[in-house]
């Protein structure tokens, strides 16, 4: 099985955002990081050279395969649009999804192109669900 790319390292994560080159990207950015930061509890680490991190967690893909680390809960600034990663997945979140604001998602992607746009208190829940839910796992495995 090939190694994962995107790994914790410690590049500083507020330089990261600085060079963030669109404006409402960095201001998203900064936005995203607090609110994450302080739902999680965990400082925000640099995980590969584009994605904010927040707390470990570490999972076994598949049945006998290898351990691997990830992260509870990130952002990444992207030109199209700022991506959050729900590690659970959306499929218990439809009433907060509708509730959100402007929004698309993918498998564990949630994409705003203006965090300023979508509910703030829905986001904070959103998140919050979703820290519990890979905390409640973790706490089984």
């Amino acid at each position: 099985m090939a190694e994962i790319k995107t790994t914790k390292n410690d590049g500083d994560v507020d330089d990261f955002i600085n060079l963030v080159e669109n404006d409402r990207r960095r201001e998203d950015s900064q936005t995203v990081k607090e609110i994450m930061t302080r739902l999680s509890g965990d400082e925000p680490q640099m995980w590969g050279t584009s994605i904010v991190g927040f707390g470990p967690y570490v999972y076994t893909p598949t049945a006998g395969g290898k351990e691997r680390e990830w992260f509870k809960i990130g952002f990444s600034p992207r030109k199209q649009s700022m991506v959050l990663y729900i590690m659970d997945g959306f499929s218990s979140y439809d009433s907060l999804l509708g509730a959100l604001g402007p929004h698309s998602t993918g498998k564990s992607c949630l994409y705003i192109k203006n965090v300023e746009n979508v509910d703030q208190d829905v986001l904070e829940q959103l998140i919050t669900e979703s820290l519990k839910a890979v905390e409640t796992r973790i706490a089984t495995d």
